[in-house]
């Protein structure tokens, strides 16, 4: 029997909100969505940063990809700083494939060329985010950061993840639990 990650401990299937107070640069005002998280660690991709020196269509060219129809175009974003030359794609789980894992029921994740090719060619998901890169920590690691007012966790919204426009992501994300942005200070303080 799978136990329900919302009442185990598990944040798989969460975004992890970085709260101001975050030092670690590449996480600022980040909002990741959790694929896997366990007592052996955590894995995420970042949803809501853009990589502007890379685009879909260069990223087929060096994959050598050549779709054969005028598919969908997708932003490539920065998933984190672990494996940045290996790409994920984070999806609606209408798409699936042997190699998907299905994450829950609305969001699945697949690392192949074959969903990339899909894309391409306007045969992949609804809705579909690539990103280059993962957020991953060791076992105990991410409790702790969390412990250290370094993350916030927010039920996963498609509509965030899959959000067209990232700069607002972290905002609304923090707005879905009643977070006023203006209000926060960037000292944590503990009493």
């Amino acid at each position: 029997m799978t136990e329900d990650p919302s009442t185990d401990g598990y944040l798989a299937g969460q975004l992890l909100v970085a709260m101001p107070q975050m030092l670690d640069e590449r996480f600022v005002k980040t909002v990741i969505y959790m694929c896997a998280h366990s007592q052996g660690g955590a894995m995420g991709l970042v949803v809501n940063k853009i990589l502007d020196e890379i685009n879909f269509p260069d990223l087929l060219d060096q994959l050598d990809l050549r779709p054969s129809s005028g598919g969908d175009d997708i932003r490539v974003h920065f998933g984190g700083p672990v494996e940045a030359g290996r790409g994920f794609v984070l999806h609606s789980s209408d798409y699936r494939q042997e190699a998907t894992m299905v994450i829950d029921e609305q969001i699945a994740l697949t690392a192949t060329t074959d969903i990339l090719r899909d894309i391409a060619e306007g045969d992949g998901p609804k809705s579909s985010l690539l990103a280059l890169g993962y957020a991953g920590w060791g076992p105990g690691q991410l409790d702790a950061e969390i412990q250290a007012n370094g993350w916030l966790s927010v039920d996963a919204d498609p509509g965030l993840i899959f959000d067209y426009d990232p700069d607002k992501v972290w905002q609304r994300a923090l707005a879905k639990i009643g977070i006023d942005v203006s209000m926060l200070s960037g000292d944590a303080g503990h009493a």
